[in-house]
């Protein structure tokens, strides 16, 4: 492996700068740090998204690399593309990065990413997690959490919100046998930008699934974004970890958790939630860890 990137080492260079991107938006520093991570030889395909609306205004386009729109279902299907066409043309030392929200890989492009785990096209994707489809109207997604109050999963006295939990993308993409899986959060920048770069240095399909909260969805300060990630991974309502030659590799294992109750009620998204409605949600992060402790780690 190369040097390990840090926040001292990376380059000063910016390849996504410029953007319409709300204030405190997670996603936006999620993509800024990916590129700077890769370099100037990284070849991005962006989706239909919040990234895609914010970052290819005419005639002001904010990325430095060479990047390109697909259809919201084919992220994967055109880094297939992008990455064969460039080793056609004698193209070296480069990697086809896909970066894609929840909507854009979880539902309308579940299926070209297992297609393109299947075949273990040589690229990376990285899904930008902001739990709903922000961009054109905080929508739920397959990513939304239980709970959450979304435009389509509204609030009432029978319903509270999203009635369905999270669906788990890290174990669904582990389950292809890919050759590298991690999850990551912008709470922790250091953990992240060694994802990336790890999965740079792999020889086939690497996914990496970072969460990015969005303010506005969130309702959250834009000063909160930071904060709010690493809330959500000490609560432990998510976790870090990755999947390699077939294992499993916690690389964060907390003693205790804090208040999940704390963690939901600072967003607005989460406001008009019951005690028994968190007694759910702390049930669910039970059962999940006690799942990933007794599988995962190795006595």
């Amino acid at each position: 492996m190369s040097d390990k990137i840090t926040a001292k080492t990376i380059t000063d260079s910016e390849f996504f700068y410029g953007h319409k991107a709300c204030a405190g938006c997670g996603g936006s520093l999620a993509v800024r740090m990916a590129l700077k991570t890769l370099g100037e030889r990284a070849i991005s395909v962006l989706p239909a998204g919040c990234m895609s609306a914010v970052g290819f205004n005419f005639p002001h386009l904010c990325f430095s690399n060479n990047s390109i729109i697909s259809t919201f279902a084919g992220t994967a299907s055109m880094l297939t593309g992008v990455e064969a066409g460039a080793r056609a043309l004698g193209i070296k030392d480069f990697k086809a990065v896909g970066l894609a929200g929840d909507g854009g890989t979880a539902d309308i492009g579940i299926q070209a990413l297992s297609g393109a785990i299947d075949r273990n096209d040589d690229i990376i994707y990285i899904c930008y997690d902001n739990e709903a489809y922000m961009n054109t109207g905080i929508q739920k997604s397959g990513l939304t959490p239980f709970g959450a109050k979304t435009t389509t999963t509204p609030t009432g006295e029978n319903i509270h919100g999203n009635i369905r939990p999270k669906k788990n993308m890290f174990d669904i993409v582990a389950a292809h046998g890919i050759p590298y899986a991690a999850t990551a959060s912008i709470g922790d920048i250091g953990d992240f930008i060694n994802k990336v770069q790890k999965a740079s240095e792999i020889k086939g399909t690497s996914y990496i699934h970072v969460i990015a909260p969005c303010p506005i969805g969130w309702g959250i300060n834009v000063s909160e974004t930071i904060e709010i990630s690493r809330k959500m991974i000490d609560c432990g309502l998510w976790y870090l970890a990755e999947y390699e030659d077939g294992e499993f590799k916690l690389n964060k294992n907390p003693k205790e958790f804090t208040s999940v109750k704390d963690y939901l009620l600072s967003q607005g998204r989460f406001k008009h939630l019951t005690d028994t409605d968190i007694e759910i949600i702390v049930a669910q992060r039970d059962e999940k860890w006690n799942r990933i402790r007794k599988n995962w780690i190795k006595k």
